[in-house]
């Protein structure tokens, strides 16, 4: 070294006045170059000062016999950074991980290792719950008018089942995701109601509105990136408005009554349309039996309206020739009777 050489050129960090070169603490002259010593760079000192410097770094500084709150204030940071850099999520959960506030990742169940905040924050949304919001309520005092494809009106209350699709999408795409959901369906209900009638709406095709409600909310929704999935929408009720709930049920009473006796009309117009066509079949044959022999077929139409006619008389008639005096077998068997009871 081209300090070495010159025992009497000063050194790197000062003339040498001694007998050997000077260290970079300074004050040493003499000739060893040890860590302790007369010479030697004085480590402990180093260490003392320093410890020093750290102390004055606080406010009224430790004395003796005090708290170090130094130590105090650096093991409640290492304890914060334990406590903030580990995270469990559980099976229902996500975990979407923000780095300053941004999206950095999604985590599955489990546990898992981040930076401590707030550097890094994470949320976890339950994506396997399904949560229900209720549209309109069962309760007089609070209606949920619409207006049906026949300019009538409805009262109507149902329920909106839904859970997240897409965490991140669900965090960061709606301000108010409750609020958005509350009003699509709103919306949805009220195209599908004014396409169909009152009576189905009340009646037959609930399930098919309440089906064409959830599609409808879903692809509005997906359109959003709102990372929501319906699961069902339940039509609690569909009722004419309380104030005319009760001329309603008049108007549907009498239209009841009318539809049956409608009915009742229409199955005797059937029976006696069966009957006059029953005649005519009869009616038919004997005609065309008429016009095969029209003297016998007469002869044997007189005898029978004879016989039909004369059936119930109990007297006998009898031809003329070879005539058989009348017996009157009843008015004897009449006397018979009399005479057992005497």
């Amino acid at each position: 070294m081209p300090w070495e050489n010159n025992s009497n050129s000063p050194g790197p960090w000062g003339s040498g006045s001694g007998n050997g070169p000077r260290n970079p603490w300074g004050g040493g002259s003499g000739s060893g170059g040890g860590r302790s010593g007369g010479g030697g760079p004085d480590f402990d000192e180093f260490i003392r000062r320093s410890q020093e410097r750290l102390r004055a770094g606080f406010p009224g500084g430790p004395k003796s016999g005090t708290m170090p709150w130094g130590y105090v204030i650096l093991g409640i940071v290492l304890v914060w950074i334990a406590f903030t850099s580990f995270y469990r999520v559980i099976p229902e959960q996500r975990g979407v991980v923000q780095r300053f506030g941004a999206y950095s990742r999604t985590t599955g169940p489990g546990m898992h290792f981040k930076l401590p905040a707030p550097i890094e924050t994470v949320t976890k949304p339950a994506v396997e719950t399904v949560a229900t919001i209720d549209i309109g309520t069962l309760d007089a005092s609070s209606e949920n008018l619409m207006l049906t494809g026949d300019q009538n009106i409805i009262d109507i209350a149902y329920a909106v089942r839904w859970k997240i699709k897409n965490p991140v999408q669900f965090l960061y795409q709606l301000a108010e995701p409750e609020t958005t959901i509350r009003e699509v369906a709103e919306s949805a209900m009220r195209a599908e109601i004014g396409r169909v009638q009152l009576d189905a709406a009340i009646g037959p095709q609930r399930a098919q509105i309440a089906e064409q409600v959830r599609v409808r909310t879903q692809e509005m929704l997906d359109s959003y990136k709102a990372g929501i999935d319906i699961v069902g929408v339940d039509i609690k009720q569909a009722d004419p408005p309380a104030a005319v709930d009760a001329a309603f049920k008049d108007v549907s009473a009498a239209q009841q009554n009318a539809e049956q006796y409608l009915n009742e009309a229409r199955r005797y117009s059937q029976q006696l349309l069966a009957l006059a066509q029953g005649q005519a079949a009869a009616f038919d044959a004997v005609y065309e039996q008429y016009r095969l022999a029209p003297a016998v077929t007469r002869k044997r139409m007189y005898l029978e309206t004879m016989e039909e006619v004369l059936g119930k008389v109990d007297k006998t008639i009898i031809e003329a020739d070879g005539v058989v005096p009348y017996l009157p077998l009843p008015e004897v068997r009449r006397r018979a009777v009399a005479g057992d009871a005497q």
